[in-house]
């Protein structure tokens, strides 16, 4: 699909679909609204009020031009009130004149830019947040399937601006919603693929590509031998069950005026997690695919790192694994020794992410980063305390937690902070070594975070729990449909071009 800008008159523009807004309130039509109700002679605000259309968010309302004026359809979006108003809502709206275009067939869209203006949102932010909106919502995964011959695709999508300022932020914008959206599909694709053929030397493959001919990204790939040489027991205990090797991946990007700061980005890399010998009952497993969903994120932040080029250095860090029943299998009751020599005793082999997040951990301290960010679909418990559209954060630092908090919200991914508490601590206790590797029955993904607090020393570090968002079991909302989200990408990348 080409993304572009158009400019001339809003009557005039060749297209299937043209796509208008208004608010709530708004007691006279204005803008290109009104310019399009006065070339029909009134038809649309007659039909507008006829169907009682109020303009509330996520409303829609539709009419064919009949050939009076040169578009085919128009769909006018509601946008609810704009004292509720945000850069989500645009992101909505554009996703949902994506649906719209293949439920009649449209093939080109023209839509003029919603939000421009409104509170402190300007062209730039509002064209970024639509090509992103318009870009997840057309996303097909089709590498094992014959696309669908009624799934008509849009080709065309163009944003429509009145004066050349606007089309030169337009433009800017465009490029940013291209950025992000590429990097969340990235992740999407990495996701969606079966295990089958998504395996650990198939993530070192992807680190490997992602760097190629670019001279801003170097890849490390450490193998068993180096792990062993390392003293990364979690990871390897996790991997003895599979046929796979294990692979700890350091991806580094540094421009070339890189400012001081440096950031390590962690993500949870198990490509399939059938529980090891704590077997998970057979429908638990059916999706396990995605548990690698935090090594996604990252590997999707970094294809578009170098072009969205923040100034900062960034360390991307996964060890990528299966975690399989085996007669080498790790086994309940075992004790491992984490890279930074605290022993960990596996009562349970299901809860196998954080040991090889352990050792990732630990090696990110030894960057020495201003900041370390992880990544894992860790948790079950976490799914259950905020549901499937959260991911829970947990911290040592408020200033950190804050700025990807503020992220997250400008990036329209749903996080919650959730609490570390000290108290906890003492259900990871164990009698036979530095500490277990499960607490109790409650507060699961707590003491999840408070085992991961172990291995970063004081280094201002977030642990991002997106169990629940990283896969959709149903359709979430206009761009977000069942199957991998890419959540993450965009958080990552809006808090990297801000630091």
């Amino acid at each position: 699909m080409e993304i572009s800008v158009q400019k001339g008159a809003i009557i005039s523009q060749v297209c299937d679909l043209l796509v208008l807004h208004a608010f709530v309130g708004e007691k006279e039509l204005e803008g290109e609204l009104k310019l399009v109700d006065e070339a029909l002679a009134g038809k649309l605000s007659k039909y507008m009020k006829e169907d009682s259309f109020k303009a509330k968010a996520g409303s829609s309302f539709h009419l064919r031009t009949q050939g009076e004026i040169t578009p085919k359809h128009i769909l006018v979006l509601g946008l609810g009130k704009k004292e509720n108003f945000d850069i989500e809502a645009i992101r909505q709206a554009s996703a949902v004149s994506l649906n719209m275009a293949g439920g009649i067939k449209a093939k080109t869209i023209v839509s003029t830019i919603h939000g421009n203006g409104v509170g402190e949102l300007n062209v730039a932010d509002c064209a970024q947040a639509m090509v992103e909106g318009a870009r997840l919502a057309g996303y097909r995964f089709e590498t094992y399937r014959k696309p669908s011959k009624t799934d008509v695709q849009v080709k065309k999508f163009d944003l429509f601006v009145t004066n050349a300022k606007d089309a030169r932020l337009a433009e800017k914008g465009i490029d940013s919603g291209n950025l992000f959206a590429k990097g969340t599909l990235f992740a999407r694709d990495l996701v969606n693929t079966p295990a089958q053929d998504m395996y650990p030397e198939k993530l070192v493959e992807a680190a490997k590509e992602i760097a190629k001919g670019k001279g801003t990204i170097r890849v490390r790939v450490y193998d068993r031998e180096a792990l062993k040489r390392m003293g990364a027991g979690g990871i390897l205990g996790v991997a003895q069950g599979s046929d796979h090797p294990p692979y700890m991946v350091h991806m580094i990007y540094k421009p070339k005026k890189a400012t001081k700061k440096r950031v390590a980005l962690v993500g949870k890399a198990v490509t399939f997690d059938s529980g090891g010998l704590s077997l998970k009952p057979a429908e638990y497993m059916m999706t396990m695919k995605v548990d690698m969903g935090g090594s996604a994120a990252v590997l999707g932040a970094f294809s578009v790192i170098d072009e969205v080029a923040p100034a900062c250095e960034v360390h991307g860090i996964f060890a990528a694994v299966e975690n399989m029943p085996s007669g080498k299998a790790m086994r309940p009751g075992d004790v491992l020794t984490a890279m930074n020599k605290k022993t960990i005793e596996v009562l349970n082999t299901d809860a196998e992410g954080r040991l090889t997040l352990a050792d990732t951990l630990c090696f990110a301290v030894k960057q020495k980063p201003q900041a370390i960010i992880d990544l894992a679909t860790l948790t079950g418990a976490c799914v259950v305390a905020l549901g499937e559209e959260y991911t829970g954060v947990m911290s040592n630092n408020d200033v950190l937690t804050q700025k990807i908090l503020e992220a997250a919200e400008t990036a329209g991914e749903k996080m919650w902070r959730l609490p570390l508490e000290k108290n906890y601590r003492k259900l990871l206790k164990s009698q036979v070594a530095d500490m277990q590797n499960i607490g109790s029955r409650w507060g699961g993904a707590l003491t999840a975070g408070l085992f991961l607090e172990e291995f970063v020393n004081k280094t201002p570090w977030a642990h991002l729990d997106i169990a629940g968002p990283a896969y959709a079991e149903r359709d979430i909302d206009a761009y977000t449909k069942k199957g991998a989200t890419g959540h993450g990408v965009r958080t990552l990348l809006t808090y990297l071009k801000n630091v």
